[in-house]
């Protein structure tokens, strides 16, 4: 390589490791006790016994007082009447989850496929669903709810007042193709009520909800509702602050989906839609709750807040809430319709919704060429992945398949790079000796080394730009693997037993420095030995040597906190070039110098009309300087 090739190389391989650490997820500390690390504390909850003065007398005192508190509170159309609160599970085949008739809404939702983090080495006999991941907020009291202001000024959120259940059922367990209906009402003064519908299905996370608003278009204030998921969903994952990584809030607005991301210790960010909203979501790592409206016509805008909260064991959670605004025109009875996704951020089943649901997952960007990124992994990447898996049962083996299958299609890139370096090797001593002889006139040396090039069809790009071109597959390959719901808690073989979290084979007493790791992963020593194996063999001009030793440590130490099915794909598919440099190598060690015919009339390559540009800027500096 000469001068050029080289800054172009050091600077390509600068941007990847800069982009790679700015993305490199931290490493988890430990775990706390198996509680939810996102509940409040509920400010509301009575006293105890031990708190209490005045006897049976002061009791009494003390609740009459609460109930007046309540009626204020309220107002005169919605006293909060103090009925029981009541439970009522459903089953499907995917999900079991309750309903709280206070607030009328979800509280819990567990999913059948997906266990925690803590419970993959527990009997699959067992039909304990506490096992199972739990997606709602549950402490925080539920969600799905409605939230407005009445005539009378009192603000009204649903999730504080009780319903009454239409069913005579606690339990409901469908399936297939079944489906069931849940009834939810609210009673307001002079039969007026509010309605929530729910109806499942025995084999989706589709619910379809429906909000009846009988008579109480007349009672609110500014005409409109807000439909609320206050909450947001629970943070799963055994590293906290990699999940926060990939959580985020948005809206499908404008033909396009809006991200707000909290993305700073202790940042609030905040987010006012106007107009038609075709859907609002949250999301973690793997999972996502999403509300679309039936007729996103009918919804005149949305709203995203969004806090990032730093926990006292160095993890972070964030947590986001969102509202839609539905218009109400004060007919007596009028009626919304929405569905509600409650599930994995999977790009198949998203698809099957419709409603572009897809676009919240999320396959990465570089340097903002994410519409190039995209496409590469959502229609070439991910389909090729699933088609392996429909033969290769064990998703480690189909990663190996996977490497070599991109090797054999980047062999063409690859090989063009490999012979141009070596041409680039063999013009080195003329290059030398251009630099000796014009070193005291470097527009001569310029032009004379463009005229080497193209005496000898040399082009000094021509090892650097099929890396180039292969980066768009890199980074969608990369945020594939990263976010690929099929690789969660699924083993490979030896010590490797969960592909979506880095395989650690030593933990250290303490962090490295900067890059904020304690554990050894055994992949990413192999990669980084790969790596190191593979730039020895590449790299061949003394000056570069550094590289041969920078690279390989700077990018195991940053895939030590990797998930492993990462670390295993670029590890095959560093042994798979390797392999196919070998025998490049041999194949190209007859390569020689040999002057390529000119054919008259050729136009100019790029390099030379800019080096004559050049040359031709310094002529008239140097003729106005004469003047």
């Amino acid at each position: 390589m000469d001068r050029n090739t080289t800054i172009a190389f050091i600077l390509i391989s600068a941007i990847l490791i800069v982009w790679l650490f700015i993305n490199s997820p931290q490493q988890p500390t430990a775990p706390e006790t198996k509680q939810d690390t996102t509940s409040a504390v509920n400010k509301s909850e009575p006293h105890s016994k031990n708190d209490r003065k005045g006897g049976a007398s002061g009791t009494q005192e003390i609740s009459a007082q609460v109930k007046d508190a309540d009626s204020l509170k309220y107002g005169e159309f919605f006293a909060n009447p103090n009925l029981p609160e009541k439970t009522i599970s459903v089953e499907n085949d995917l999900v079991r989850l309750e309903f709280s008739t206070h607030g009328g809404n979800i509280k819990k939702y567990y999913l059948k496929n997906f266990r925690n983090w803590y419970a993959i080495d527990l009997d699959e006999g067992k039909n304990l669903f506490y096992e199972n991941v739990q997606l709602l907020n549950y402490s925080k009291g539920g969600d799905y709810n409605l939230s407005f202001v009445t005539s009378d000024g009192k603000a009204i959120n649903t999730a504080e007042l009780d319903f009454e259940f239409s069913g005579n059922k606690t339990y409901y367990k469908i399936s297939k193709e079944d489906s069931l209906r849940l009834s939810f009402t609210l009673k307001s003064g002079n039969s007026k009520s509010i309605v929530k519908t729910f109806i499942l299905y025995g084999s989706k996370y589709v619910i379809n909800t429906e909000i009846a608003l009988n008579g109480i278009g007349s009672i609110i204030n500014n005409g409109a509702i807000d439909l609320v998921w206050d909450n947001g969903i629970r943070f799963v994952e055994e590293n906290t602050v990699d999940e926060a990584t990939y959580a985020n809030a948005s809206a499908f607005y404008g033909e396009e989906q809006v991200i707000v991301d909290a993305s700073s210790e202790g940042e609030i960010v905040e987010k006012d839609f106007t107009g038609k909203v075709d859907w609002i979501a949250v999301r973690n790592k793997y999972f996502a709750a999403i509300i679309s409206p039936a007729n996103s016509s009918k919804i005149e805008g949305g709203f995203i807040h969004g806090e990032r909260i730093v926990l006292s064991n160095q993890g972070v959670i964030e947590n986001y809430s969102t509202r839609l605004t539905i218009p109400l025109n004060k007919s007596d009875i009028e009626k919304h319709a929405f569905s509600l996704y409650l599930g994995p951020v999977d790009y198949d089943i998203l698809k099957s919704q419709g409603n572009n649901l897809e676009k919240i997952v999320d396959f990465g960007s570089f340097f903002g060429l994410k519409f190039i990124v995209r496409p590469i992994a959502e229609y070439v990447l991910l389909p090729l992945f699933n088609f392996l898996h429909l033969f290769i049962p064990n998703y480690g083996f189909v990663i190996i398949v996977f490497s070599l299958i991109i090797k054999i299609v980047l062999y063409p890139l690859t090989k063009s790079s490999l012979h141009s370096m070596k041409k680039m090797q063999l013009l080195q001593p003329k290059i030398t000796e251009i630099k000796e002889k014009f070193k005291d006139d470097p527009q001569k040396m310029n032009k004379e080394t463009m005229k080497l090039y193209s005496t000898y069809g040399v082009n000094p790009a021509g090892g650097c730009l099929p890396l180039l071109l292969q980066m768009p597959i890199f980074v969608a390959l990369w945020g594939l693997f990263q976010v690929a719901i099929d690789l969660r808690q699924q083993p490979f073989m030896f010590w490797i037993n969960d592909l979506s979290r880095p395989d650690v084979i030593v933990k250290l007493p303490t962090k490295i420095p900067l890059f904020g790791i304690d554990v050894i992963s055994g992949l990413a020593l192999l990669m980084g030995i790969t790596t190191f194996i593979q730039q020895k063999m590449t790299v061949k001009d003394p000056k570069q040597q550094s590289l041969v030793y920078i690279m390989p440590i700077m990018l195991t130490l940053m895939f030590m906190s990797f998930p492993s099915g990462l670390n295993l794909y670029y590890f095959m598919f560093n042994l798979f070039s390797i392999i196919q440099q070998f025998y490049i190598n041999k194949k190209h060690d007859n390569v020689v110098l040999e002057p390529v015919p000119q054919k008259p009339g050729k136009k100019k390559g790029f390099m030379e009309r800019l080096m004559e540009q050049a040359e031709q800027s310094a002529k008239a500096q140097q003729q106005k300087r004469k003047k």
